[in-house]
């Protein structure tokens, strides 16, 4: 028997529950996997993990957007990070149990998803806590996986977004993972079809008022959410004025943060819920340039880019011997500015291809990226480095010269003229890589990064390393080919897809390399 003490802090925790979705979602077993492997189970192991704090962010998302009269709602995350769990499984079961006679519609890409999605809510209802809180259960007149009720009057219909939902009428509408993978989400017709069906099936069952939320991963820039969000949208979270005339608020979290708004609060570079993904788990997903950005970033690119092309870019395993090393800087003076520091070092090789060989990245102040620039100066010896005259010229060079000869680190400065318009002063590098004469280090991590930078400009939400690599396309005509020494046999480039031809004294090239995708 409880005691008073016991019974009252659990009638506290009940009126929070029923008053907090937070509240709520610690009350109750948040359901995980399923206890057997039948596709009618109705019963589910709790969840691994406990409330992180992007959960509670997206919990009071979903209570303010379901409270609001045309409340609408999105939400972006990378694959894992449990939002379906706690916006198409707790969250309906509270504004269910909370409102009484309300009706849910909830649509995924297929039918089986959108039943997976119902029984896992279900089995919410049918928990003793869920009755000691709303004083409500499953009802036994209506149970199916993808059509049940409470005895309180709230119904919960799921099924696929293609499927036709209609005769139904509904006070809130939950679109889960609207896209089943990429070759739907690159499909002109899938998208189509997609936004058809929300706007004529979906939207057309809501009473007057009702609420939306869209939950999604990105996949395409004309995906569902993207067919809605401003055409200029760049990953910013906060109330946006979308295409459909409505405000919608926008949760938009990466995995790996990259904007100083981040709802969060992380700062440049920290990766979500680091209590259970590790850093190991997300290197896994960044060497695919594309689905990174696109579905752990949330900012979905073109495949092929727009000013720089995808297959323009080809790539090397090791760097060949002789080249003429050049470096760049793109100098951010003030730290956690929002503006990167950039330094790369390219390599002009006998034919004048270019080689990215090193880089580095940060937000930092100057004496420590001033270290670091002379590092890569020592390790590389270049021929000289690029910088861009002006007020940054002014604020950089005196201490720079001066540690440049406390460390012996000798290497000569050039200074280019400033040119505000960004994609002018990058055509000298978009012609060489049109021409196919760059060339990216296959295993290292910054290839990705300033692959997508570059295949994002001139609208991407990054363009630092652009303008460095734009740096050194304006003093191309100044670099120098490197000159292989006469008493060495010249000898052919191998690639990932390279095999060796016969030499004539033509000095026929193989075809050695294939493209970055």
């Amino acid at each position: 028997m409880q005691s008073t003490a016991e019974l009252a802090k659990e009638l506290l925790t009940r009126r929070k529950a029923r008053a907090d979705l937070r509240a709520f979602a610690n009350a109750v077993d948040v359901p995980g996997k399923p206890v057997s492997d039948d596709p009618d189970e109705w019963m589910f192991h709790p969840v691994e993990t406990s409330l992180a704090i992007h959960h509670s962010i997206l919990l009071q998302a979903l209570q303010e957007t379901m409270e609001t009269p045309y409340g609408r709602l999105m939400v972006f995350m990378p694959p894992g990070s449990a939002k379906s769990t706690y916006g198409s499984v707790v969250a309906p079961t509270w504004y269910m149990g909370k409102h009484p006679n309300r009706r849910i519609i909830l649509t995924s890409y297929g039918s089986d998803l959108a039943k997976r999605h119902g029984r896992r809510a279900r089995s919410i209802a049918r928990q003793p806590a869920y009755k000691g809180i709303f004083g409500a259960t499953l009802s036994n007149e209506t149970s199916a996986a993808d059509e049940w009720a409470i005895s309180n009057g709230s119904e919960y219909m799921s099924g696929g977004i293609l499927s036709g939902i209609t005769g139904n009428r509904a006070h809130g509408l939950l679109v889960d993972d609207p896209v089943k993978g990429r070759e739907d989400a690159d499909s002109e017709t899938v998208q189509k079809k997609t936004l058809a069906a929300y706007e004529d099936d979906l939207l057309t069952r809501l009473i007057p008022g009702g609420w939306v939320v869209i939950i999604q991963t990105r996949w395409n820039m004309n995906d569902l959410a993207g067919s809605i969000l401003p055409e200029d949208w760049s990953g910013e979270s906060g109330d946006i004025i979308c295409r459909d005339g409505l405000t919608w608020k926008v949760l938009c979290l990466q995995a790996q943060c990259e904007r100083k708004d981040d709802p969060l609060g992380r700062k440049i570079g920290e990766y979500l819920w680091p209590e259970w993904f590790s850093d190991r788990h997300w290197s896994m997903f960044r060497k695919n340039a594309r689905t990174w950005s696109a579905l752990y970033q949330q900012v979905p690119v073109q495949d092929s880019g727009d000013y720089f092309k995808r297959d323009w870019f080809k790539s090397y395993e090791k760097a060949p011997k002789h080249l003429r090393i050049y470096g760049a800087s793109d100098y951010a003076v003030t730290a956690d500015g929002g503006d990167f520091t950039e330094h790369g070092v390219i390599g002009i090789d006998p034919e004048g291809e270019v080689y990215l060989l090193d880089w580095w990245s940060g937000q930092t102040t100057s004496d420590v990226w001033i270290e670091t620039q002379l590092d890569l100066i020592d390790k590389w010896k270049p021929q000289c480095w690029i910088g861009e005259s002006g007020p940054i010229r002014r604020s950089v060079e005196p201490f720079l010269i001066r540690r440049m000869k406390e460390r012996r680190s000798l290497c000569r400065l050039e200074w280019l003229p400033s040119i505000h318009d960004k994609p002018t002063r990058c055509r000298p590098f978009q012609a060489m890589a049109a021409s196919g004469m760059v060339y990216f280090p296959m295993k290292e991590d910054f290839a990705q990064r300033l692959l997508r930078q570059l295949l994002t400009f001139p609208v991407g939400v990054f363009d630092d390393a652009v303008d460095v690599l734009s740096l050194l396309g304006r003093f191309l005509d100044q670099m120098r080919d490197a000159r292989i020494p006469p008493t060495q046999a010249i000898k052919p480039k191998v690639g990932t897809f390279a095999h060796l031809l016969e030499m004539t004294d033509e000095r026929k090239e193989p075809s050695r390399y294939r493209s970055l995708r």
